[in-house]
């Protein structure tokens, strides 16, 4: 176990989970004194008949203030300004995010303008702007990945300016998250191995950053293993409730241990390729995982070794020789990837020149490269890296992830 001379662990959200537990809410929002919440929620959520269900789980308990399903798939300082008019218009006074990431990001932002009674999100950007503790806030996520149910940050396009922007406090955790399996059960295979994937990069990289503690650690090796052991059966199975429900339990375990161990170099290219190319940040994850393991491998050896027990299990960690378990890890997350892409009959994509959009056309090309690495250069999450990351070090994995290449490592600098 590593244990560091200080540590800092926050989880303050109460979580209730199961198979029917958003019959609760209204018993929730009594107790945080809310009479009239709005709903948020994309279109894609409605569609699956979602909201239908959580409304029929509280319209006779709960005066709905209002409904708004209106989100982007990204969220964007645009759309917070507007729900914010939504919430005052209506005299709303709690706010109950059903959704993905981009829905419960967008929440966290549009907290910040009603609580602070103001109009400019960017007054609040980077860490601890918030001093005071904001409206009434129920997070019901309806992907098992993003953790943003649990995490004290939100991540916010600027579409203007082709970025995204971090904001941070404890200030924007919910007051309550909601984990019922009902959420995931229509989540299509190829969105549920892309938000799994996110899920277990979360993991992955609280367990090897600068910030890893005892407590996070607990957290990430649980989630580690109910993904490595639910993921594939679900996409298989995709009516296996019980499976849902522990993919969506190891998506909140993954939150809890980021969101006070942090991420690295996965994340800091993923947030630049979203920003740049509008690439899913789940699809980022699962694509860079491997090569955040490989950039950082000569300083974080022994922590990539002992992943390979929660994501491979005891025998094959047994069986194992000491000296080869990371480079099995990186291994089996590589096999892990193909797996899912065979699964969803090619739909999750392995490398980045395998992303399409709906019109079968390539997202990310090699032109977008030097845009992306600048972009990187400005992302808070790669101070939290294991090893520094510049420009060079942003093309080189981008290079190496375009068709699946393992990344030499013999070029990646060595500050051991």
């Amino acid at each position: 176990m590593y244990l560091p001379e200080y540590c800092e662990f926050l989880s303050p959200v109460q979580i209730a989970s199961g198979h029917h537990v958003l019959e609760k809410i209204p018993g929730f929002l009594k107790a945080l004194n809310a009479k009239r919440p709005l709903i948020l929620a994309d279109k894609g959520v409605t569609a699956a008949g979602l909201i239908g269900i959580v409304e029929d789980a509280i319209k006779d308990n709960v005066q709905i203030g209002a409904i708004d399903d209106d989100v982007p798939p990204d969220s964007d300082l645009k759309v917070v300004s507007r729900l914010s008019d939504v919430y005052r218009k209506n005299n709303c006074d709690a706010i109950i995010a059903v959704g993905g990431g981009s829905v419960l990001d967008t929440a966290k932002g549009l907290n910040i303008l009603v609580s602070e009674d103001a109009d400019n999100l960017m007054e609040f950007a980077g860490a601890n702007k918030l001093k005071r503790p904001l409206k009434p806030f129920i997070a019901i996520p309806t992907t098992a990945g993003t953790g943003s149910e649990l995490t004290m940050a939100a991540v916010i396009a600027d579409h203007d300016n082709f970025i995204k922007i971090l904001f941070g406090s404890r200030f924007l955790l919910p007051d309550i998250a909601i984990i019922d399996s009902r959420m995931t059960l229509t989540l299509p295979a190829f969105f549920t191995a892309a938000t799994a994937m996110d899920a277990m990069t979360h993991a992955v990289e609280s367990y090897i950053c600068l910030q890893k503690n005892p407590l996070s650690d607990a957290h990430a090796l649980s989630a580690i293993s109910l993904i490595s052991k639910n993921l594939l059966n679900v996409i298989r199975k995709p009516d296996d409730q019980e499976g849902r429900l522990l993919l969506a339990k190891a998506a909140t375990l993954a939150g809890m241990a980021f969101s006070n161990s942090t991420v690295g170099i996965v994340h800091t290219l993923g947030h630049s390729v979203g920003g740049v190319c509008g690439v899913p940040h789940g699809t980022c994850m699962s694509i860079f995982l491997p090569y955040g393991l490989e950039y950082n491998y000569h300083l974080v050896n022994p922590f990539i070794a002992e992943l390979l027990f929660p994501l491979a299990g005891p025998e094959v960690y047994a069986d194992t020789p000491e000296n080869k378990r990371a480079e099995k890890t990186i291994e089996y997350i590589r096999q892990l990837n193909q797996d899912l892409h065979d699964a969803t009959g090619g739909r999750h994509a392995r490398f980045l020149s395998e992303i399409l959009n709906r019109d079968g056309e390539q997202m990310v090309k090699k032109s977008h490269f030097d845009a992306i690495a600048r972009i990187s250069i400005g992302d808070g999450t790669k101070f939290y890296n294991p090893e520094e990351i510049d420009y060079d070090d942003s093309m080189l994995v981008l290079e190496a992830s375009w068709d699946g290449r393992p990344l030499n490592r013999n070029l990646v600098k060595k500050n051991a």
